[in-house]
């Protein structure tokens, strides 16, 4: 079996994983986020992304990243953490660290076939979205499982 840092890949080392299942004939899906606090709607998410597709693929926001974008308590858990928790899933191939706020950068490097994100977005808002299309790919939206967020489970935790 292999390891799960295994699947954790530096953009540049993606690309080429990338590229080679590609010329497979793989197809190559992409999602984001922080994935602070891995919990059932993160999975079911994941899960189903990776069934769009027959490679999964994952832009992990940075540390820095989540800073800005949940406030300066967060990430609880760490970006290597966070990296080795999704490697661990089976139905996840690869995981990157991306510094920027927007994975837009990231995904017009990648240029994966499906870019996927959960239905709480409209796919033109969703970002990185016109590169793929524009690549011959598409976007595909994912019902969320009710009432699971990191947010909320760190409110439940603090009673």
């Amino acid at each position: 079996m292999e390891e799960t840092k295994n699947k954790i890949k530096s953009k540049e080392n993606l690309k080429e994983l990338i590229e080679s299942w590609q010329t497979q004939g793989k197809k190559i899906v992409f999602s984001n986020g922080c994935f602070d606090i891995l919990h059932l709607g993160h999975i079911d998410y994941l899960e189903k992304a990776s069934a769009c597709g027959d490679k999964l693929v994952i832009g992990l926001n940075s540390d820095d990243s989540v800073k800005v974008l949940k406030g300066e308590s967060r990430p609880i858990n760490n970006e290597e953490a966070r990296a080795r928790m999704l490697a661990a899933l089976s139905f996840v191939d690869g995981v990157t660290v991306f510094g920027e706020e927007t994975p837009q950068k990231l995904i017009e490097y990648l240029l994966p076939d499906v870019l996927v994100k959960g239905s709480d977005y409209n796919v033109e808002n969703i970002v990185g979205a016109k590169s793929v299309i524009a690549n011959g790919g598409k976007v595909q939206t994912i019902d969320l499982v009710n009432g699971y967020s990191t947010t909320n489970i760190i409110e439940k935790i603090k009673g």
